[in-house]
């Protein structure tokens, strides 16, 4: 992609990675939401033409598209969808690749959550240099005259309970939608965003007021510097912490706040 179309995804992405950064949302539902949208606007080529027409309003465009996706996707994903219909598209189908690129990132982000995104990574690399070494498999799942159904009974064949539910879903995917891409450059566009997700960590920072965006800037280096990964900083507010900072990366817990020190005089002192 380039141009405008770089520029919306690049937003959507962040706009992602600000749902599913939320563990009240089901990254993994989200998912499969989000490839029914991109089935649809695969199939129906005047629509996406509609949602992506410079010459109609971002306001008109995600009306539309909230109208249409009404009842059908859960209320995440059809803000999502309809955010990114306001932006502007350089070609109607990049709309359709970024939206499946983002089902394809919130399934990965559900396995990083359960702590299972290696093997998924492990599984996809370890997939694809088996299609490549057996035509006989490759030329089964390629076959354009072979169903949907019949490829799916085969890969669960393979995949079913030797590799991870997200996995499975990931590979099943790609080959009932292959959307023109063949299947070794599908899997190995899996290969990257599993990377990528790897590389980005999620820091959960609580403050008793509002950090300022130079704060957060300096915040954010210094943590990325700290680990040496992309740090994506989770912002809450919680009065009660007494000025200082609360740091959250899984399970590691860098704890600032006055409010901890004060427990901490108090242990003490009871002790």
């Amino acid at each position: 992609m380039n141009g405008a179309s770089r520029e919306a995804l690049a937003a959507a992405r962040e706009r992602l990675d600000a749902l599913t950064d939320n563990t009240s949302v089901d990254a993994a539902k989200l998912a499969g939401e989000l490839a029914a949208v991109t089935a649809l606007l695969d199939r129906e080529v005047s629509l996406r033409r509609v949602l992506t027409d410079p010459a109609q309003s971002g306001e008109a465009k995600a009306l539309l598209a909230a109208r249409l996706l009404s009842g059908q996707v859960g209320g995440e994903a059809a803000d999502l969808v309809s955010g990114m219909v306001r932006n502007r598209w350089s070609r109607s189908r990049d709309l359709v690749d970024a939206i499946e690129e983002l089902a394809d990132t919130a399934d990965l982000t559900a396995a990083q959550q359960a702590g299972v995104l290696d093997d998924v990574e492990d599984e996809v690399f370890r997939f694809g240099r088996i299609v490549a070494s057996d035509t006989g498999l490759r030329s089964a799942l390629t076959d354009r005259s072979a169903s949907v159904s019949a490829k799916s009974r085969l890969l669960s064949s393979l995949l079913g309970g030797k590799a991870q539910p997200v996995t499975e879903r990931l590979v099943v995917r790609l080959v009932a939608q292959p959307r023109g891409r063949s299947l070794e450059a599908g899997l190995e566009s899996l290969s990257k965003l599993a990377a990528a997700r790897r590389d980005r960590m999620v820091a959960v920072v609580t403050t008793a007021v509002p950090l300022t965006d130079q704060q957060k800037q300096r915040l954010g280096a210094a943590l990325a510097k700290l680990y040496g990964r992309q740090m994506h900083l989770n912002l809450e507010v919680d009065p009660e912490v007494l000025g200082g900072i609360q740091v959250q990366i899984g399970d590691e817990v860098i704890n600032g706040t006055i409010a901890d020190r004060l427990e901490e005089a108090t242990r003490r002192m009871a002790g």
